[in-house]
């Protein structure tokens, strides 16, 4: 078995299959995987080739199927995969020399965006790769590996139905670019947090760059990684000479950084794009006799979201407590009403003022909690990227919140009592998490501290059998309120200390517990959350909005030089020489339209426009509210201090207000001019429409008129209707370097049909020198970067 052999020797991957298929005559737009039956003696011997280079693992030629991306009457996908895993059995049987050799399932996207960004629903995409995972299983595969993700969202959905599917071993791999982000926004620590929550057997990073360039990206991944870790680079990145491409490292400098790789502390190498039977073979003679570094077990306590990892120990973090019901009159009046918009505005505000996790908790009599909590979690992670606690009582909830949640959840809670710690540990098992564990059993809330250390001793040990270990931990010291508790504080602090220095272990107070029943609660809350702070508290459930608690959080940090040179002390109140409360909205004043936008709060933004189109014309407010907006958030994604989520949940924001303008424009006769009219396409042989359809809402909601031919598009489709349109900027796309090949012929044909058109490129394979190298016009980056492209083309760049 090869959970076995990991992290206690070096194992080896193999290399690159679609260059490969592509110089043996794979057409542009043909199915890799139809090869399989019709060329079953190449790809044999491919595999072949790598088993003699060196490889332990070999990939099964099924990257592309699952029923999303494989489109095939002729090929049943069972079929496809059950010839793809007996092609590398039989390779190995042929040319493993007695060596064990294991075949991998090799599972790729989807080529979409799950929802909100896009349109795919996580349980239809977990459908997706369940229906690929047991046809790998039933076929023969030895392990299943995850690779080329750059959604931790989808990355979840695969890495679940492989684990409740299949027995087999799962790995999984992403896909980071130079900044160490995933496509939506993932860092490193959240990567790796939510994978080992999910009990993968191994991690790590493949694809988007060579060797050279994922090296920092591996520098982080070894320092929060507690399991094996796999690294596959391309050759470099792709080039073309003489209508060729090629990769520009060849093996013997594969293999030199490789061997610098596994001085890092990878355990499992190989290659991606460009790669060959060359590069493995060099790669496994240059680091044959390395000395394996022994896995670390690393004890950082991190919750996570899609965007953003909260470490615990350092310091004392905040959980915003404001989407809770207990002692809020008009929240439980929103959760009656399923006033969405209002739990999404508390989040927002608490965001906005401090808070680094949020609270969600959505119990009511009388209310369908399991529904309700599972929509305000998605809801939620659409407007902002902090971490969330999953907070009830009700397992079922619990549940269904921790499965489509897009990271390493905080839960809150589990006790010592024993049916408590039956029903919440497996689903932590399952689904990972940091769980908070509240210090009462059978027997009540003990009246002394010995008696809650006991207790916290007595979860983390039941913790164990389940494999949860303490790092993923909090004990909540509970906070009794002093007006019927006299000693009650004392014993907290007491608590909290002795779970700092004698059990090492996180903790967490609900904060304004202590203080029920007494007049001006603030003074009370405040001042002992600084005592609290001051003996070990982690993170505070707090409220962020309250100026006297964070007044104490921004001072408690600077006066322990947790917060260097006082920075953030000064930055919050040098321009505040006499504060105004906080409103309970976050704000002193009513949100305005472009603030509505720039958040993605589509029924604010429906709401505001509504009330603002009786006063002001729909252009005016189109200049002076929804661009300036969609400016901002786009600035703020090309500085990456904005990510994919929110830049598109803006975009549907933007939308929702521009439908109400559009309604009112038309029944005035007031018209708003479209900047210019513009044909986006996947090209012909890519069904990946990502890229393309992010840049489809960027340039609808900047007026530009947008004709999208969908994916697949062959060349002559392109040029027919640009002359139909008389269009005058083509975005072509593509996400495959078999494909590029495509996007160049439409260049090619479109500068001999019709010369006037411009044409701009992108996609994860694309780099400037190729763009420039097919005759592109312009190579956008991102998606912002077509948007100016285009406003520069149409002359309306402001």
């Amino acid at each position: 078995m090869i959970r076995e052999r990991l992290g206690k020797e070096l194992l080896y991957f193999d290399g690159g299959m679609g260059t490969l298929l592509q110089a043996k005559g794979l057409q542009p737009g043909e199915l890799p995987e139809t090869w399989n039956v019709t060329h079953a003696d190449e790809i044999k011997n491919i595999h072949k080739q790598y088993i003699s280079a060196g490889s332990d693992i070999v990939l099964a030629n099924t990257f592309g199927a699952n029923a999303l991306k494989f489109h095939c009457d002729d090929f049943p996908l069972e079929e496809i995969i059950r010839l793809a895993i007996r092609h590398v059995k039989d390779a190995a049987e042929e040319a493993s020399g007695g060596r064990r050799i294991y075949t991998a399932l090799d599972v790729g996207p989807t080529g979409k965006l799950l929802k909100p960004m896009g349109d795919l629903d996580f349980e239809t995409a977990y459908e997706t790769f369940k229906e690929v995972m047991i046809l790998g299983e039933k076929a023969g595969a030895d392990l299943i590996h995850i690779e080329t993700m750059s959604d931790t969202y989808e990355l979840k959905a695969a890495v679940l139905a492989a684990k409740e599917n299949t027995s087999l071993p799962v790995f999984a791999t992403t896909i980071f670019d130079e900044r160490g982000k995933l496509l939506t926004g993932a860092d490193v620590p959240s990567v790796v947090a939510m994978l080992e929550g999910l009990r993968i057997d191994a991690l790590g990073i493949n694809c988007g760059m060579g060797p050279e360039q994922m090296l920092p990206i591996l520098e982080q991944i070894m320092k929060y990684s507690s399991v094996p870790v796999i690294v596959k680079p391309n050759a470099g990145l792709p080039k073309q000479k003489d209508g060729e491409t090629y990769y520009d490292v060849s093996p013997e400098e594969f293999a030199s950084v490789m061997r610098h790789v596994v001085d890092l502390g990878a355990v499992v190498i190989g290659g991606c794009c460009g790669t060959t039977p060359a590069h493995i073979a060099e790669m496994v003679k240059q680091c044959k006799d390395i000395p394996v570094k022994p896995i670390e077990k690393k004890s950082y306590t991190v919750v996570s979201s899609y965007g953003q990892s909260v470490f615990l120990g350092t310091g004392s973090k905040i959980i915003g407590e404001r989407i809770n019901p207990t002692g809020k009159k008009r929240f439980k009046q929103a959760l009656k009403e399923h006033d969405l918009d209002y739990i999404l505005k508390e989040g927002i505000a608490q965001q906005d003022n401090g808070a680094h996790i949020l609270d969600v908790n959505v119990g009511l009599p009388d209310i369908d909690e399991p529904t309700l909590m599972k929509e305000v979690v998605q809801e939620l992670q659409s407007v902002t990227n902090l971490p969330l606690q999953i907070d009830t009582v009700d397992t079922v909830a619990m549940e269904n919140a921790l499965r489509i949640y897009n990271g390493k959840a905080m839960v809150n809670s589990v006790s010592g009592k024993q049916e408590s710690m039956d029903a919440v540990f497996p689903l932590i098992r399952k689904y990972g998490g940091v769980v908070i564990g509240l210090a009462l059993d059978e027997d009540g809330i003990p009246a002394t501290a010995e008696g809650r250390v006991q207790i916290a001793k007595k979860i983390i040990a039941e913790a164990a059998k389940y494999g949860i270990e303490k790092k993923d931990i909090v004990i909540d010291a509970l906070a009794m309120t002093i007006s019927s508790e006299p000693e009650g504080a004392k014993v907290t602090l007491e608590t909290l200390r002795r779970l700092r220095d004698e059990v090492g272990v996180c903790t967490v107070l609900g904060v304004s517990n202590i203080s029920f029943g007494l007049p001006s609660r603030p003074i009370v809350n405040s001042i002992f959350y600084t005592m609290a702070m001051q003996n070990g508290l982690s993170v505070g459930i707090i409220n962020p909005n309250s100026e006297d608690m964070m007044k104490a959080w921004y001072a408690y940090h600077a006066l322990m030089n947790l917060d260097s040179n006082c920075e953030n002390y000064i930055n919050k109140y040098a321009q505040q020489p006499g504060t105004a409360p906080v409103s309970a909205t976050g704000s002193a004043h009513k949100m305005t339209l472009k603030s509505a936008i720039e958040r993605g709060l589509r029924e604010e933004a429906n709401s505001i426009t509504s009330e603002m189109i009786q006063e002001k014309d729909g252009l005016e407010i189109i200049n002076e509210e929804l661009i300036p907006a969609l400016n901002t958030v786009g600035e703020g994604f090309e500085k990456g201090t904005v990510f994919l989520p929110q830049l598109l949940m803006s975009a549907e924001a933007a939308k929702t207000a521009f439908a109400v303008l559009k309604e009112k424009m038309d029944s005035s006769g007031e018209v708003q001019e479209k900047k210019g009219k513009i044909i986006l396409a996947t090209v012909k042989g890519d069904i990946h429409d990502i890229g393309k359809n992010i840049v489809k809402v960027l340039l609808e909601n900047y007026s530009f008129d947008v004709i999208d031919l969908g994916k697949d598009v062959p060349p002559e489709t392109i040029v027919d209707t640009v002359l139909e349109q008389d269009i005058h900027l083509v975005g072509l796309s593509a996400l495959m370097t078999t494909t590029v090949v495509s996007m160049e012929e439409t260049i090619r044909q479109l500068r001999e049909k019709a010369p006037h058109c411009l044409v701009m490129v992108g996609g994860a394979v694309l780099n400037q020198d190729y763009a420039d190298m097919i005759g592109a016009d312009f190579y956008g980056k991102d998606a912002m970067q077509s948007v100016h492209y285009a406003q520069r083309v149409f002359g309306t760049e402001e």
